[in-house]
C-alpha cells in the first residue's frame, strides 16, 4: 500500500489535485483554472475535455512537487462540482456537447412546465429535491432535444450520461467504467432517494433512455482502477461523492445535528440528519449524503448559486480588485458598508426562495460609497445567504445550532467568518486545514483500502483553526437582517419566462 491518499476536488472554476497523508495534512497540492463559458445570458457551460486535460495535469504536478509517482497512492477520492452534466458517446469517449453547469439556467421553462401540472410535487416525493433548473436531469433532457442526433443515438445505447465524477472516472479508468455514487446520483432529479433506483417515472416523463445512466455505487468503494497508460499505475479509485456532502465528511460531521457550510463559488450548507430523509418546509433539499458500509446517510441542504463568485465578478468583470485576498484588506477599511445590499442573484437565487427569474442587484448606493462599499457588501452578502438558510434548517430539524463549523476558499477570510457570526449569534469554527471538501473524498478513499481504520481515526485528525465568537447587538443584527430581506425582495422576478426563451 502506498504511504498517500490523492484527492481531485473538481470545481466549477477550477480543477485541484490534493495529496493527503494519514494525519490529514496536505504534502502537495496544484490547481488549474479553466474558462466559462456564457453562450447567453443565464447560460453556463464549460468544455469538457478542459476538465479532463486541467485534472490531469494537476495530478501529475501535485505528485512531481512532492517528488512522489503514482504507486506511492494507495487510493485516489473524486469531489465533483454535482449537478454539472456531461453527455458522451460511449464508441469515442468523446463529448457530444458543452458540459452544462449547475449554475445554468437555460431549463426554467421546462421546470415551470413541470410544476404547473403538478409533476414537481411527485419529484420533490420521490428526489428530495425542488423542481429547478439547478439539477442535471433537465439539463440532460434538453441536450437530448437540441443537439441534432442526440436523441437517436441514446435512444440506440451509444450514448453515456453522467456528472462530473462520472466523467472524470471515465476517462481515468481509460473508458471501461461508467459509475457514480449515491450522493451524485441523489442531485440529478432522476433518482430516487428511498427506494435508491433510477426512477421509472421521471425518466418517462423526461423521455431518458435508462441506458444513458451510470451504475450507482457506495461512496467509500473500490469503484474502478487508473488505466496504466494513463497514471503509469493502477490505482483504486475508492471514493467519490459531491463536492459538498464531501466537504460534510471532511468536517467529521459524522453525528446527526452536526452542520458545516462551504464557501466557494456558491455556497453550501449541509446538516447530517442521519438515516432518516428529513422533509424541508421552508424550500431547503432533502438529499443523500452518503452511502457506505451498506448505509445510506441523509442530509438537509441549503444552496446558495453564488458566493465566491461574486468576488470574482468584482475582480474579472469590474476589475474592483486584483485578488480574492484584497477584498478583505479593502473591505476592513470601512466600519460596514454604508447601508449598500449586494444580492448575487446571477443566475437566480437557490434555496430558500427557488427564483429561476430573480437577478443580481446593488441597493442603497449614494454619493458617498465607494469601492470600499461595495467589496464589503459583496463579502456581507455571502454571510446574509448562508443566515436565510441557517434559519430555515432550525425550522425543519427542531435543531438549535450551538457552532457552525466553515471551510471552503472564503472561510479564510476573517470578516467574512466574524460577520457570519455576528449574524447567527453562534461561535463560527474554522479547521486548521480548509481543505474539507478533498479532505472528505480522500477520506472516503482512505476508509475503502484501509488506509483509515475507522471514522474514529479520521476525527481525531479534525483541529479548528480559530474560533469566531459573535459580538454584535441584536438590535443591529435585526435592522441589517431587515435590510436585507428588502433588498432580496427586490431582486425577484426581474426577468419573465418569455425572455428566458
Amino acid at each position: 500500500m502506498g504511504r498517500y491518499i490523492m484527492a481531485l476536488d473538481q470545481g466549477t472554476t477550477s480543477s485541484r489535485t490534493l495529496i493527503f497523508n494519514s494525519e490529514g495534512d496536505i504534502v502537495s497540492s496544484s490547481q488549474q483554472e479553466f474558462k466559462q463559458i456564457y453562450p447567453r445570458p443565464g447560460w453556463v457551460e464549460h468544455d469538457p475535455e478542459q476538465i479532463w486535460t486541467s485534472q490531469l495535469q494537476t495530478i501529475r504536478e501535485a505528485l512531481d512537487r512532492a517528488n512522489l509517482k503514482a504507486g506511492d497512492i494507495s487510493a485516489i477520492g473524486i469531489a465533483n462540482q454535482r449537478e454539472t452534466m456531461v453527455l458522451w458517446d460511449r464508441r469515442t469517449d468523446k463529448p457530444i456537447y458543452n458540459a452544462i453547469v449547475w449554475q445554468c439556467r437555460r431549463t426554467a421553462n421546462f421546470c415551470k412546465e413541470l410544476q404547473e401540472e403538478g409533476f414537481d410535487t411527485k419529484l420533490r416525493e420521490k428526489t428530495g429535491l425542488v423542481t429547478d433548473a439547478y439539477f442535471s436531469g433537465t439539463k440532460l433532457k434538453w441536450v437530448l432535444d437540441h443537439v441534432p442526433g442526440a436523441r437517436r443515438d441514446a435512444e440506440k445505447g451509444h450514448l453515456a450520461f453522467g456528472t462530473i465524477d462520472s466523467w472524470l472516472v471515465n476517462r481515468l479508468s481509460g473508458g471501461k467504467a461508467h459509475v457514480t455514487d449515491y450522493s451524485n446520483a441523489s442531485r440529478t432529479l432522476l433518482y430516487n432517494i428511498h427506494d435508491l433506483r433510477w426512477d421509472d417515472e421521471i425518466l418517462r416523463r423526461f423521455g431518458i433512455p435508462p441506458s444513458l445512466l451510470p451504475e450507482v455505487v457506495p461512496s467509500s468503494h473500490p469503484a474502478a482502477f487508473t488505466d496504466l497508460k494513463i497514471l503509469d499505475a493502477t490505482i483504486p479509485i475508492a471514493g467519490i461523492a459531491g463536492d459538498q456532502q464531501a466537504a460534510l465528511f471532511g468536517q467529521c460531521c459524522f453525528d446527526p445535528g452536526m452542520v458545516k457550510t462551504t464557501y466557494g463559488t456558491g455556497c453550501f450548507m449541509l446538516m447530517n440528519t442521519g438515516q432518516e430523509a428529513k422533509p424541508s418546509e421552508s424550500g431547503l433539499l432533502t438529499t443523500i449524503a452518503w452511502g457506505m458500509g451498506g448505509e445510506i446517510t441523509y442530509a438537509l441542504e441549503g444552496s446558495t448559486f453564488i458566493a465566491g463568485a461574486l468576488i470574482q465578478w468584482l475582480r474579472d468583470e469590474l476589475k474592483l480588485i486584483r485578488s480574492a485576498e484584497e477584498s478583505e484588506q479593502l473591505a476592513s477599511m470601512v466600519e460596514d458598508s454604508n447601508g449598500v445590499y449586494i444580492v448575487p442573484a446571477f443566475v437566480g437565487l437557490g434555496a430558500p426562495h427557488w427564483d429561476p427569474h430573480a437577478r443580481g442587484a446593488i441597493l442603497g448606493l449614494t454619493r458617498g460609497v465607494n469601492r470600499s462599499h461595495l467589496v464589503r457588501a459583496a463579502i456581507e452578502s455571502i454571510a446574509f445567504q448562508t443566515k436565510e438558510v441557517v434559519d430555515c434548517m432550525v425550522h425543519d430539524s427542531g435543531l438549535g445550532l450551538t457552532e457552525l463549523r466553515v471551510d471552503g476558499g472564503a472561510a479564510a477570510n476573517n470578516l467574512l467568518c466574524q460577520f457570519q457570526a455576528d449574524l447567527l449569534g453562534i461561535p463560527i469554527r474554522r479547521p486548521k486545514v480548509l481543505e474539507s471538501t478533498a479532505l472528505g473524498a480522500a477520506y472516503l478513499a482512505g476508509l475503502a483500502v484501509g488506509f483509515w481504520g475507522n471514522r474514529e481515526e479520521i476525527s481525531a485528525n479534525w483541529t479548528m483553526g480559530r474560533e469566531f465568537i459573535p459580538r454584535m447587538s441584536e438590535d443591529r443584527r435585526r435592522k441589517l437582517v431587515m435590510g436585507w430581506e428588502r433588498a432580496v425582495d427586490r431582486s425577484k422576478s426581474w426577468v419573465s419566462p418569455e425572455q428566458e426563451g
